[in-house]
């Protein structure tokens, strides 16, 4: 059994080796870079590398095995592993006051995906993935989402794009916006609330608040709520998700016809399953004694492997093509930034949190 084990991995080597150690030549000075340039983060610079080295790799010959085996088994794990990094218990901690904020900003982002899909003739993989990035966690949401709607490379490439564009300008211009609206200046509660429920991405949501935090010298006030309301944002990826997959069930069944069988373990994305085992496993840990710290790690782990997805991506990823076809996505994007964006700000008004 070993001898076979064995001979089995030296296979998946030979088959897949020269594929992944390209993406991991990407993934490691991307991942380097994100931390030094959180705005932007090491998804976005993996992607863009990615991108600007298949112009020049017009034939992946035997990259092409380990390429897909990266951008499509490694991004499920890096999902499953972000489960460890979510605490269940996080949406009873923040309570009334988030919540209804965060579920009018995901309703609003849903729905303008879905009627600027049609007005705009949008294809329904890509409509889909900028609505969901937009309205829970950027390219996390868009790694779970992917898989399940079986969108391929260049559909994620194209929607990771967008998100990620209108995050650095979320992170770069919302700490302006905040003080022109007149957020308090003593307390991160305000900013942190919105910069939780308006920003995408988690890395971009930590610069805002950490930006706030150092124009007013609130320490980590801000970052602390910001985070702790993006957490709580985020769990909405489980119910999405199975959603979703609920639906291309139901899809893929109805194609098999009349007198075929489908195979429901084919087409059921069982990884989402160890996603919300893996946040059960964190909660119950959590709520028994253990140290949260203990899953940092494990969340690291998952972010990387995000990033080593995104290089996988960009190498899949005709730039020219998607320059070419981009600005519908870019309108979808935009107007989905300035929905969210809105409705966070107008629910937290009549909440009387600013």
């Amino acid at each position: 059994m070993k001898e076979k084990e064995g001979k089995g991995f030296i296979h998946f080597l030979k088959t897949n080796g020269s594929g992944l150690l390209l993406c991991l030549a990407i993934a490691v000075p991307s991942w380097i870079l994100g931390n030094l340039f959180p705005v932007i983060g090491g998804a976005v610079i993996a992607i863009l590398i990615g991108m600007l080295i298949a112009l020049r790799l017009k034939n992946q010959g035997t990259l092409a095995p380990g390429i897909k085996f990266t951008s499509k088994k490694i991004l499920q794990w890096a999902v499953i592993l972000l489960g460890f990094g979510l605490d269940l218990t996080v949406v009873l901690q923040t309570g009334k006051q988030s919540l209804p904020i965060i579920v009018c900003t995901i309703a609003v982002s849903l729905l303008i995906a879905f009627f600027l899909f049609k007005a705009l003739k949008l294809p329904p993989k890509i409509a889909t993935l900028i609505g969901v990035g937009s309205s829970i966690c950027g390219g996390s949401a868009i790694a779970a989402t992917a898989p399940v709607i079986n969108a391929d490379d260049e559909e994620v490439a194209q929607s990771i794009s967008v998100i990620f564009f209108f995050n650095v300008l979320a992170a770069i211009l919302f700490p302006i916006l905040g003080n022109l609206i007149g957020f308090s200046t003593t307390s991160g509660e305000a900013f942190g609330i919105f910069a939780g429920t308006a920003v995408n991405d988690t890395s971009s949501v930590t610069a805002a608040a950490s930006t706030w935090d150092s124009m007013w010298g609130l320490g980590s006030a801000t970052l602390d709520k910001a985070v702790t309301v993006k957490l709580t944002r985020t769990l909405a990826i489980i119910p999405i998700t199975l959603v979703l997959a609920f639906l291309q069930t139901r899809k893929a069944k109805a194609q098999g016809g009349e007198g075929k069988s489908v195979n429901f373990k084919a087409i059921f994305p069982f990884f989402i399953l160890y996603f919300i085992a893996a946040s059960l496993i964190t909660t119950i840990a959590v709520s028994m004694g253990a140290d949260a710290a203990i899953f940092s790690p494990i969340k690291t782990l998952s972010k990387f492997f995000i990033v080593l997805a995104m290089a996988a991506i960009g190498l899949n990823t005709d730039i020219v093509k998607l320059v070419k076809t981009g600005g519908a996505p870019l309108i979808l994007g935009a107007t989905c930034w300035v929905g969210i964006t809105a409705t966070s700000l107008i629910i937290q008004h009549l909440l009387g949190l600013w």
